[in-house]
């Protein structure tokens, strides 16, 4: 049997990395770069110096920084038609994954034309768009290295799930450096969000050899990392060791998928507008309970990897303790629940159906060790309050 991987064309990691863009760019032949970012990246100045160091050699990039989080149709219609009508050769996409997942959709549509909708799962949208090359500055989505893309549909509230090698970037820059101004708060809910990337990954009904190594590669260095970078946002050991550990989860989850967690978070942030690694964070311990059953072994090897279970540890033991390690990691990094964040609770049990419904439609509960019901799932968002 074999497994299909795609890969971006050139994976720079380490301290600097972003510093290679001129060299990449002259790697793939381009030379006329748009930079798609957010406001924040602006008035931080990352994408001026971005610009700096394209204009060292000679190379000019205009900026376009009107992506917003948990981006929708309508948020990149400017994006699509500035990248369509600018006569850019390429896409650098700077910041979180918001932008980057921006950029992806504005690459695809702005040389194919159409409707996001058009593209959404699950068609596999292969046809490449403008070339990406992707610099995070967040450690816990590894959308540089994954050929998904999500996009609200504001009209139904429906975050569409978009696949296929045409949204996976050509480059990927991670420069851990880029990270070492996050605050606790996006700290913690990216670093779970790649958390839940590399459990997911590892239990998917899709898992293969080559995501199961990069899976437990990503949970060993996020384990003992995650709370070093929330505590210590200048540590920078820690946050070199989150930001591979991201990366690494991304490309685990792009070759064998997320499953039950990512399905049921992405209606909670269509609707609620929580921000995704944060209901990825509040649906983490209920869902893994309510798996383990199907995959006890596989948690296990979780447990292990993250270091709070040992290798001689029975598998019963080890899942109970990679559950308490979740309630404790979202205690300690202030995870909030459903009603501290502000969501009203009528509406949300009105919802349970809806979303239980565009959680199964969207494919991913349905690489769950334990697939759900729709009434399972109801269940369990009932659950989280």
């Amino acid at each position: 049997m074999t497994y299909s991987s795609i890969l971006p064309r050139f994976l720079q990691t380490g301290a600097g990395a972003s510093q290679q863009l001129p060299q990449v760019l002259a790697a793939l032949g381009c030379a006329r770069p748009l930079i798609i970012t957010d406001l924040m990246m602006v008035e931080l100045g990352y994408a001026g110096r971005i610009r700096e160091v394209l204009a060292a050699h000679d190379l000019q990039a205009d900026i376009f920084s009107d992506t917003v989080p948990e981006p929708t149709v309508a948020s990149i219609q400017a994006g699509v038609a500035c990248a369509r009508d600018g006569g850019y050769d390429s896409i650098i996409a700077l910041g979180g994954g918001s932008p980057i997942d921006s950029a992806k959709a504005i690459g695809i549509l702005a040389r194919h034309g159409g409707a996001m909708r058009d593209y959404k799962f699950p068609r596999q949208v292969n046809e490449a768009g403008l070339p990406i090359i992707a610099v995070p500055t967040t450690a816990g989505t590894g959308s540089e290295v994954t050929r998904f893309t999500i996009i609200t549909d504001e009209q139904s509230d429906e975050k569409m799930l978009c696949v296929g090698a045409g949204f996976m970037p050509v480059a990927a820059l991670v420069d851990f450096e880029l990270t070492l101004s996050l605050p606790p708060r996006v700290t913690a809910d990216t670093g779970i969000d790649a958390l839940t990337h590399a459990i997911e990954a590892y239990v998917s009904r899709k898992a293969n050899p080559f995501s199961d190594a990069q899976a437990l590669a990503a949970m060993r260095l996020i384990g003992p990392n995650l709370r070093r970078a929330y505590h210590q946002g200048d540590d920078r050991q820690a946050r070199e060791a989150v930001m591979l550990g991201s990366t690494l989860a991304g490309l685990a989850f792009s070759a064998a998928s997320v499953a039950l967690v990512h399905g049921m978070s992405r209606p909670i942030g269509a609707f609620f507008h929580v921000p995704h690694g944060l209901s990825n964070a509040m649906l983490l311990p209920a869902v893994t309970a309510f798996s383990i059953p199907a995959a006890r072994d596989r948690y296990a090897e979780c447990a292990r990897a993250m270091g709070v279970a040992s290798a001689a540890d029975l598998d019963d033991v080890a899942v109970e303790k990679l559950l308490a390690e979740l309630e404790a990691l979202n205690e300690e990094l202030q995870v909030p629940t459903l009603a501290r964040f502000g969501v009203d609770r009528q509406q949300f049990f009105q919802l349970m159906p809806t979303m239980a419904s565009q959680a199964l439609a969207s494919g991913s509960p349905g690489n769950n060790p334990r697939v759900p019901s729709e009434a399972e799932m109801v269940e369990l968002y009932r659950s989280l309050w």
